[in-house]
C-alpha cells in the first residue's frame, strides 16, 4: 500500500473533521509556553520571571498529564478532555487578567502552573483513539498503525512550528496578552470539540476489570528516558538559538529559526510510513538516534546564522522518526486500560526533559555561549544512542509478550 493510500485509508475512518479538530486542538498548548514568556516578561521587564513563569507551565503540564491520562483511560478522554478544556482556557485567560495588575512575580508563576496542570495534551491523546479506530474487520491494522503514528508525529512538529510562529504573529500584530487569549480560545473551541467528537466515545474503558489492564509494562518506564533526550534536545537547541542570534545582533530571528527543525521533522515523520515492516520499531529508533548524533554534531561549529539555518534544517530529519518509534514502542506494548496515562507519561517525559535542557543550557551559554549551549544538544543525543541501544533486547521481548497477550484475548 502506498503512503498516499494508508493516509487516505487512515483519514476515511474518522472523516476531515476529526483530523482538522485534533491538530488545531494542539495548537494552544504549543502556543502556551511561548506566550507566557512573552506575557510575564512584557508585564514584569524581566525576562527571568517569564522564563520561570513559561518553565512552571510546562513541567506541571507534564507532570499532570499523566494523572488526566489515567482518568482518561478509566471514565473515557469526554469528560476528562472537556474538563481540561474549559477549565485551561479559563486559567490562561486569568493569567492575562492578573498580568496587567501588577501582580507579584510568585503570584504570575503560580498561575502559570496552575495554567499548565490544567492544559490537555490533544496529540497523545490523539493517538490512543487511533488504536479502537482502527480495530475494524479488514483493515490492516498494523499498518494503519504506522500511518497514524507517523501522522500523529508530523503533526506533533507542526504544532511545534505553527504554535510559536502564531504567538510571535500576535505579538507583533496585536499585543502579549492578544496572543495568550487567542490560545485560550482556540483551547475552549477546539479542544471542546475535541472531547465531544464521536471517536472520543470508543475510548471508554472500564478501569482495572478491563481485559489486559494490568499494570503499566516495566519497558514504558525504560522509554522515559529516551522521550527526556529528545526534549532536552529541543531545550538546549532553543537555548542555544537564541544565545547565537543575540550574539550576532539578530535576536529576533531566533524563534524563526528554531522552528525549522520542524520543518525537517514534518517532512521525515510523513515518510516514515514508507518504512518496511520488517525494520521493528527498536531498530528504527536506534537509527534515528544514531541520526541525532550526527546530525546535531556540527552544532559545534557553527558561528553564523546561516550555518545554523543549514544544520538546524537537517537535524529536524531526525527528530520525528526518533518520537514516533518511541510513541509507537508505547502504544504496542500498553494494556487497553492504560494506554492514555502510558502516551502522556511519555509525552510528559519530553516536557521535563525541555525544561531541563533550556536550564542546563541557559546557564553554560551565559558563562561560555552558544556552542557551550549546542553542546548540551550533542551530549543529548549521546546518551540517547545509549538508551536506544540498552532497550533493543526489551523491546522486542517486551513486544512478543504483548502479541502473545493480546492473540489470546
Amino acid at each position: 500500500m502506498s503512503p498516499l493510500a494508508s493516509y487516505r485509508r487512515l483519514f476515511a475512518l474518522t472523516g476531515p473533521l476529526y483530523v482538522l479538530v485534533a491538530f488545531v486542538g494542539r495548537l494552544p498548548l504549543a502556543m502556551s509556553q511561548m506566550g507566557t514568556l512573552l506575557l510575564v516578561s512584557d508585564a514584569t521587564g524581566s525576562y527571568g520571571t517569564g522564563g520561570l513563569a513559561a518553565g512552571a507551565l510546562a513541567v506541571t503540564n507534564a507532570v499532570g498529564a499523566p494523572f488526566a491520562g489515567m482518568l482518561a483511560d478509566r471514565h473515557g478522554q469526554r469528560p476528562v478532555v472537556l474538563t481540561q478544556s474549559l477549565v485551561g482556557a479559563a486559567a490562561l485567560a486569568g493569567l492575562v487578567a492578573i498580568a496587567g495588575n501588577d501582580r507579584p512575580a510568585p503570584v504570575l508563576v503560580a498561575v502559570a502552573a496552575g495554567a499548565g496542570l490544567a492544559l490537555p495534551q490533544v496529540g497523545p491523546l490523539a493517538r490512543v483513539r487511533w488504536r479502537p479506530i482502527t480495530e475494524r474487520p479488514g483493515q490492516p491494522r498494523l499498518r494503519l498503525m504506522d500511518a497514524a503514528f507517523s501522522y500523529e508525529g508530523a503533526a506533533d512538529e507542526a504544532s511545534f512550528v505553527l504554535g510559536p510562529a502564531l504567538v510571535g504573529m500576535l505579538v507583533v500584530l496585536v499585543s502579549p496578552p492578544g496572543a495568550v487569549l487567542t490560545a485560550a480560545v482556540l483551547l475552549a473551541v477546539f479542544g471542546t470539540a475535541f472531547a465531544l467528537h464521536p471517536t472520543a466515545r470508543m475510548t471508554r474503558a472500564s478501569g482495572p476489570r478491563t481485559a489486559g489492564g494490568g499494570g503499566l509494562p516495566r519497558l514504558l518506564f525504560a522509554l522515559l528516558p529516551a522521550m527526556l533526550c529528545v526534549g532536552i534536545l529541543f531545550g538546549a537547541t532553543q537555548t542555544g538559538t537564541t544565545a547565537l542570534a543575540a550574539e550576532v545582533g539578530r535576536p529576533g530571528v531566533a524563534g524563526l529559526v528554531h522552528s525549522l527543525l520542524g520543518v525537517g521533522s514534518v517532512l521525515a515523520g510523513l515518510a516514515t510510513v514508507l518504512l518496511p515492516e520488517r525494520l521493528g520499531h527498536e531498530r528504527r529508533l536506534l537509527v534515528a538516534a544514531a541520526a541525532l548524533l550526527v546530525l546535531s554534531a556540527p552544532l559545534l561549529a557553527v558561528d553564523s546564522l546561516l550555518a545554523l539555518v543549514l544544520v538546524v534544517l537537517a537535524l529536524g530529519f531526525g527528530v520525528a522518526p526518533y518520537m514516533i518509534s518511541v510513541f509507537t514502542l508505547g502504544e504496542r506494548i500498553l494494556p487497553g486500560a492504560r494506554v492514555a496515562m502510558g502516551m502522556t507519561l511519555i509525552a510528559g517525559a519530553a516536557g521535563v526533559g525541555y525544561a531541563v535542557g533550556a536550564a542546563v543550557a541557559g546557564q553554560l551559554a551565559d558563562r561560555h555561549g552558544h556552542q557551550a549551549a549546542f553542546a548540551v544538544t550533542v551530549a543529548a543525543t549521546v546518551l540517547a544512542v545509549l538508551v536506544s541501544a540498552a532497550l533493543q533486547r526489551p523491546a522486542r521481548h517486551a513486544l512478543e509478550r504483548a502479541r502473545a497477550e493480546r492473540a489470546s484475548l
